[in-house]
């Protein structure tokens, strides 16, 4: 059976605090205040790229009691933009009070600016070489011989026109300072143009071959040789030695005799006379003849 005076002590507490909630909040004075907000986009579709960058942010002018106004933190209001109508060009959007969320109790009376131009492009990819970023030198004494990169190449996404300019894919540093041997590390690969993104984001293994830097050397009296010169004839040479500098590996190129560099003249075919021929150098492996002194010589032919 109920009884209307049951409890009525608790009944007396609820209807005072509600009472007490109503005077504050009816007390508080109702106030305008002007906010710069976040501007956050949704739905943009996928076979376009945004080529502008939007404004990170926008103006909005709120209403509500000035005690809720003054607990807002950063990110409680934020104006939304839907891009599910873009299509390929330059697009505006409108941006009215709707647009913007915000907690209960708060009004949105203006929204500046009232419309957003975006332009957009065809999504496009395409595959981009990698270049590593190397940072420092060698060792004094040394050089970089040959960088080597896997992959060569990343698949790289983004407005058609922009990604046409793009040439290369970079990699975080390699650090050689100070290096007398190969470097291989492995580094994360990106993108340095804004709008530009790989298709797959990953790292690269980077090899950097490091050698001695290669000495130069002149050796003198490197005797000529005759070849392919006819059984029945004799051949001789004015000079008779010449003079080559080369370059290359230290330890080949400081090792070597004047006999142990061959150069020679080829006879093949020819008859008893004076003819000037030029005269070949075979270097050892690794070693580049810079110069022969002198170039040709006097062959007299018996």
């Amino acid at each position: 059976m109920y009884h209307p005076f049951r409890h009525l002590g608790l009944k007396a507490l609820s209807v005072g605090i509600a009472v007490l909630l109503w005077l504050s909040v009816s007390g508080e004075q109702i106030v305008e205040r002007s906010l710069r907000v976040p501007l956050e986009l949704q739905n943009n579709p996928a076979s376009l790229e945004l080529v502008d960058i939007p404004p990170p942010g926008v103006d909005v002018r709120v209403r509500g009691a000035s005690g809720l106004l003054s607990r807002l933190a950063p990110g409680d209001i934020v104006a939304v933009l839907d891009l599910t109508p873009a299509r390929p060009g330059r697009r505006l959007f409108p941006l009215t009070p709707d647009h913007v969320r915000g907690p209960v109790g708060i009004d949105v009376a203006q929204v500046s600016p009232s419309t957003i131009a975006l332009e957009f492009e065809r999504s496009a990819t395409r595959s981009v070489r990698v270049a590593p970023s190397i940072e420092g030198e060698p060792a004094q004494g040394y050089e970089i011989e040959a960088v080597r990169c896997q992959p060569e190449s990343a698949d790289v996404v983004g407005p058609d026109t922009v990604l046409r300019q793009l040439n290369k894919v970079i990699t975080e540093p390699i650090l050689v300072a100070g290096a007398t041997g190969p470097i291989r590390e492995t580094v994360t690969m990106g993108v340095a143009v804004p709008g530009l993104r790989l298709k797959t984001p990953g790292k690269a293994t980077v090899t950097v071959d490091i050698r001695p830097l290669p000495v130069q050397r002149v050796i003198r009296g490197v005797p000529i040789r005759l070849r392919n010169l006819s059984l029945r004839l004799a051949g001789q040479l004015t000079p008779t030695d010449v003079m080559i500098d080369l370059k290359g590996p230290r330890e080949i190129v400081e090792s070597l005799a004047s006999e142990s560099v061959a150069a020679f003249v080829d006879l093949a075919g020819l008859r008893p006379g004076r003819y000037n021929l030029q005269v070949h150098v075979e270097p050892p492996q690794r070693v580049e003849i810079l110069r022969v002194e002198p170039a040709t010589v006097v062959a007299r032919i018996k």
